[in-house]
């Protein structure tokens, strides 16, 4: 009997389905056209079952917990800082340093410094995941900035007396804030999404997911926990961790394992969803901003 080309059609894609499977690995057969990926499946629940048509059901999966958190965990990632030298950062010297592997940052008691940041020149980067570890000591503040340019004309005045900034310093676009407690006011910063050095501001405070809607402002749409109470996850004077996963509009801030803020930008050309350079801030007074242990994974379309 002569085979019809739908037949034909047919039976080719499900030749096509069953070998992307069994290539993969997949231990169970794709549903609808999908194929699940190999680490996420689970085992059965229960022993399969036979269908009414003969078919082998396989049920109900097992539920499982995910892996642990765990800020050491680097699979596909690559260590930016060697912990020995700036090799790959622009610095200024008089502000930042290096000290038995760590990365510091340090404005001193009655000599006035305006913003100063420290920036990674290796790559360019809109979706990744940053993991490093960070404290704050004396007083001041600073953050993360990420998906971050240099150069542009800076909002705000150095302090009386001093030069104009050095705009190859000066980073602008989404930071990940980080305050020593001075006030509460400056305690309830860290962990919150700011935009240095535009107009935006803050677009979400520390336990807040915020989203952007082309055309529309920032709106609250889901809160994470109490702000204050956030700021118990934040250890004082010690080493946290701090993460940051940003895939396309949507940038998560972790510390210590806890969701601190999310803001969505769902305005395809904002400033906020282009790639950018990486770096640290210090801000103030005086002000010890140590940052150690400093991982980035990819996950940019063209890398």
């Amino acid at each position: 009997m002569p085979i019809s080309r739908n037949h034909l059609h047919s039976v080719l894609s499900l030749v096509s389905s069953l070998g992307a499977i069994a290539f993969l690995g997949v231990s169970q057969p794709a549903l609808y056209g999908q194929v699940v990926p190999p680490a996420l499946v689970s085992p059965p629940a229960r022993p399969a079952v036979v269908g009414s048509n003969g078919e082998k059901l396989p049920g109900m999966p097992k539920f499982h917990d995910p892996a642990p958190y765990d800020i050491d965990k680097h699979t596909g990632y690559k260590q930016i800082f060697d912990g020995k030298t700036f090799n790959g950062w622009d610095a200024d010297t008089s502000i930042w340093r290096v000290e038995d592997g760590v990365m510091i940052g340090e404005t001193l008691e009655g000599k006035p410094k305006g913003n100063n940041y420290i920036v990674y020149r290796g790559d360019k980067t809109r979706d990744f995941d940053l993991k490093l570890q960070m404290k704050i000591e004396k007083g001041g503040g600073g953050g993360i900035q990420y998906r971050s340019v240099t150069g542009e004309p800076w909002t705000r005045p150095q302090p009386k007396g001093l030069p104009p900034y050095d705009l190859k310093f000066m980073m602008t676009g989404p930071q990940a804030d980080f305050w020593f407690p001075v006030t509460a006011t400056s305690a309830g910063h860290t962990g919150q999404w700011y935009s240095e050095n535009t107009m935006q501001g803050i677009l979400a405070y520390r336990g807040q997911v915020t989203q952007a809607l082309p055309g529309q402002p920032n709106r609250l749409v889901a809160n994470i926990r109490d702000k204050q109470a956030l700021g118990g996850y934040v250890k004082v004077n010690e080493w946290n961790d701090y993460e940051i996963i940003a895939r396309g509009g949507v940038m998560m801030h972790i510390m210590n394992g806890q969701l601190m803020a999310v803001f969505i930008d769902d305005n395809k050309d904002s400033v906020n969803n282009q790639p950018g350079l990486i770096g640290f801030e210090i801000e103030s007074q005086p002000s010890k901003i140590s940052v150690r242990d400093i991982w980035l994974r990819k996950f940019d379309q063209n890398q």
